[in-house]
C-alpha cells in the first residue's frame, strides 16, 4: 500500500500507539544477517536502547551514532568506557560507526539548499577542512567499539554536480585508501539530501570511484523519500551486489496530499520481504540494521517498536529469520 487516505494514516498512529504498550519478545537468531537497530532512534539513553534491542526484540547487533544527546564525535573517555560496559552486559556487538562523515558542503559548489545541522545528529565540524578530523575520530571509534566499518555521506546536494563529480570522487577514494591503510571498510550511505540519493546514483557514483575499500550503506527508503520510488527492484537493479556492505531498513509512503513521509518498515513504497529475499539471493550476510525515522508511534521508542514488528514480520516473510 503506497497512498494513504487521512483517515488511514491518523489510524496507523494510533494503531501503533497501541500496538506498543505489551511488545512481542522476538529472536532474530539463526539469520544470515546482522540484524541490529540504531540505538538512538529507540533512546538517547544508551543503557535503556540496548535492553530493548537485547531483551525485548532479542537482538545481538546495534549501529552506533549518538549515546546520551551526544554524537560519538564529541563522546568523552569516560562516555565511551561506560558505553563498552553497557554493550558486554547485554551481550551486544557493534556493526558499524554512523559517523557524519562528509555529510558538509562542497567547497566551491553552490551553497546547497539541504544543508543542515540538525541533519548531524550532534556532530560539530561542518567544514571540509575538519573532515579529516572527523574520519580519525571515526576511525578510532571503530577500533574501540571493535568494528571495522565506518559510514560516510555524499556532500549536501548540489543541484548541478556536474563541475564537481571527479574531484568528490577523489576526496572518496582519498578517503577509503586511508581507511583501509587502517583495516577499516568505508561505506558510502545514498542519502536522500546528498549528491548520492538513489540506487541508481549510487551505481554510478561507485562506477566512477574504483576503490573496492569504499562500500555502499544501501537505504531503500532514502532513495524513496529523493524520488525513486521503484528503489526496489529499480534502485536495486543499478547497483553492483559485490559493494554493498551495509543496509538500513526504514519505509516511506504517500501521505493524503500526496507528499512522501516516513513509515513503519511493512508499510510503504519498499517491498521488504522482496528486498530481503534478494539480500539473501547474493549471499548478503552483513547488517540490516533499523532506522526507524517514523515518529507515529508517539515516542521514538514505541514507533520503533512497532517498526520492529514490522520488520520482524518482513524477515520472516522472506525466511530471512
Amino acid at each position: 500500500m503506497n497512498h494513504l487516505s487521512r483517515r488511514q494514516f491518523a489510524g496507523l498512529a494510533a494503531a501503533a500507539a497501541t500496538s506498543t504498550i505489551l511488545p512481542r519478545r522476538a529472536h532474530a537468531t539463526g539469520s544470515k544477517f546482522k540484524v541490529g537497530v540504531i540505538s538512538d532512534e529507540i533512546s538517547q539513553d544508551f543503557d535503556h536502547a540496548c535492553y530493548v534491542i537485547s531483551k525485548q526484540f532479542g537482538l545481538h547487533w546495534v549501529e552506533l551514532r549518538e549515546m546520551w544527546g551526544k554524537n560519538l564525535q564529541v563522546s568523552s573517555d569516560a562516555e565511551i568506557a561506560q558505553a563498552q560496559k553497557i554493550l558486554a552486559k547485554y551481550n551486544l556487538q557493534v556493526t558499524d560507526i554512523g559517523s557524519p562523515l562528509y555529510k558538509v558542503n562542497w567547497p566551491g559548489a553552490p551553497l546547497s539548499q539541504y544543508s543542515s545541522k540538525a541533519d548531524l545528529h550532534g556532530a560539530s565540524e561542518t567544514t571540509l577542512q575538519k573532515q579529516q578530523d572527523v574520519l580519525v575520530r571515526s576511525i578510532s571509534l571503530a577500533k574501540q567499539f571493535k568494528t571495522n566499518k565506518v559510514r560516510c555521506f555524499d556532500f549536501w546536494r548540489i543541484d548541478d554536480v556536474k563541475p564537481y563529480r571527479a574531484a568528490i570522487n577523489a576526496k572518496l577514494q582519498e578517503a577509503a585508501e586511508f581507511c583501509a591503510k587502517q583495516d577499516i571498510l568505508l561505506v558510502l550511505e545514498n542519502e536522500y539530501a546528498c549528491n548520492t540519493a538513489t540506487g541508481r546514483e549510487a551505481g554510478a557514483t561507485l562506477a566512477g570511484i574504483p576503490s573496492k575499500n569504499l562500500a555502499l550503506n544501501w537505504d531503500p527508503g532514502n532513495a524513496v523519500m529523493r524520488g525513486e520510488l521503484d528503489a526496489y527492484p529499480g534502485g536495486w537493479d543499478a547497483l553492483p551486489k559485490d559493494r554493498i556492505h551495509h543496509c538500513h531498513v526504514k519505509n516511506a509512503v504517500k501521505d493524503a496530499s500526496g507528499k512522501v513521509v516516513w513509515s513503519p518498515v511493512d508499510i510503504g513504497y519498499v517491498d521488504w520481504t522482496a528486498q530481503f529475499k534478494a539480500l539473501e539471493g547474493i549471499g548478503y550476510s552483513n547488517a540490516v540494521n533499523l532506522e526507524t525515522h517514523w515518529k507515529g508511534g508517539g515516542t521514538p521508542e514505541a514507533s520503533t517498536i512497532r517498526s520492529w514488528e514490522g520488520m520482524k514480520k518482513d524477515l520472516q516473510q522472506a525466511g530471512a529469520i
